[in-house]
């Protein structure tokens, strides 16, 4: 297939936090409001005046002073976010909303103020305490999280507008870049794609970093042409994966599993699409915050969740994104000394390879990796043997 028009653009997005387009709403006078977790309400961080960008640390791979606060025994993505601070890589931002579901994260969020690492006069560091199970009380709870530490603090702080108009139009700008996120996505069902996995994954992360009104041009013309464009007469692939796991801001990681022969058709992961591109829907006569909540609270597939109902409920949720994609196998992943996610790495291969709670097994391949593709050679090793399995399985049952 003939290359993307806008992909070189938005790979050059995700080489640094500090990209162009967000040097240009930092010289409009924006307010550049970070965070770090999907459970941290991005709509509200994108009103007028304001636009979030998710943390990232691209080529981050010796967090030495980072270990130094945090340990070698603490999640390589929370160190590598603290070392790119130390190094003055996010002095852009105004404000971190962080959040207190995470310890290793929460603690290095919590440095960002301790340390006095942004030198903006008024800098600060909120935490929403995230509720750990999903009611109707707790959704409550949330819904007061989010104006006790969201709202008020940017108001308070800076004067920002959150009235219901720019609520609205901040929803409708969210719901734009979902509906064309999730279009592109439905693409990956096709069998001969119009769009690789790797250019998908590349997409999405810049949908995360990038203000979403300056980035929107370019989806919408990205959109239209892979409407028009014509995959090669074969599909390249040889195997169907679905990618599991938490913290993979690295589109490198999608393109060594493709250039494994695997293609990879849903990204249920935390820098993923599903189910963080979802359109917020706003009910007649509900609340506007609280629509906000339920939405970011519920559609939340986070192993953080508690409860035997919400842990059969990710693995089932898991099984139908896999059969809507028809996916020939997953890729479960965890974040080295990641606790959520190693647990329901464990869980995903275990319940998925035999069956259980689900209609049927899917294979599954388990790994964990650093922050970066350190071990690139032992990652390509487990996945072409992997994508071997998943062929012969296919070829063997005649589909």
């Amino acid at each position: 297939m003939r290359d993307l028009q806008h992909l070189l653009f938005f790979e050059n997005m995700l080489q640094e936090a500090n990209n162009e387009l967000v040097q240009r709403a930092c010289g409009e006078g924006r307010l550049a409001l970070a965070y770090n977790c999907c459970y941290i309400p991005e709509v509200l961080l994108d009103v007028e005046g304001c636009f979030g960008v998710r943390l990232r640390a691209p080529r981050c791979t010796n967090p030495d002073l980072a270990t130094y606060y945090m340990t070698n025994r603490s999640c390589p993505y929370s160190k590598s976010i603290l070392e790119r601070a130390f190094e003055g890589g996010y002095n852009f931002i105004d404000a971190l909303m962080g959040q207190e579901c995470c310890t290793t994260m929460n603690r290095m969020e919590q440095y960002f103020a301790y340390c006095k690492l942004i030198p903006k006069e008024k800098f600060f560091v909120s935490f929403l305490d995230m509720p750990l199970k999903k009611t109707e009380w707790h959704a409550g709870y949330y819904r007061r999280q989010i104006e006790k530490k969201v709202i008020q603090p940017l108001e308070k702080t800076y004067g920002v507008d959150f009235s219901e108009g720019k609520l609205r139009a901040a929803i409708e700008q969210h719901n734009e870049l979902c509906r064309i996120i999730t279009e592109l996505g439905n693409f990956r069902k096709l069998d001969n794609p119009p769009i690789t996995g790797y250019e998908f994954h590349v997409i999405q992360l810049v949908t995360l970093t990038c203000p979403k009104d300056m980035i929107l041009p370019y989806l919408r013309e990205t959109l239209e042409e892979v409407r028009n464009r014509e995959p090669d007469p074969r599909p390249a692939y040889r195997a169907r994966v679905m990618v599991v796991g938490s913290e993979i801001d690295d589109p490198d990681f999608t393109k060594l599993l493709e250039g494994c022969g695997a293609y990879v058709v849903a990204d249920r992961y935390c820098f993923g699409s599903i189910p963080g591109r979802q359109e917020i829907v706003l009910e007649d006569g509900k609340d506007i915050l609280q629509s906000v909540a339920d939405h970011y609270m519920y559609g939340n597939q986070c192993p953080r969740a508690m409860g035997s109902e919400n842990i059969v409920a990710r693995k089932q949720f898991l099984y139908g994104i896999a059969k809507e994609y028809r996916a020939d196998g997953i890729i479960a992943e965890n974040m080295k000394f990641c606790e959520y996610w190693g647990y329901e790495r464990a869980q995903v291969a275990q319940w998925m390879s035999e069956g259980f709670n689900v209609p049927k097994p899917i294979p599954v391949c388990q790994i964990e990796k650093d922050y970066t593709n350190a071990a690139t050679g032992q990652l390509r090793t487990r996945f072409q043997a992997f994508v071997e399995s998943l062929e012969i399985k296919r070829i063997q049952s005649g589909t």
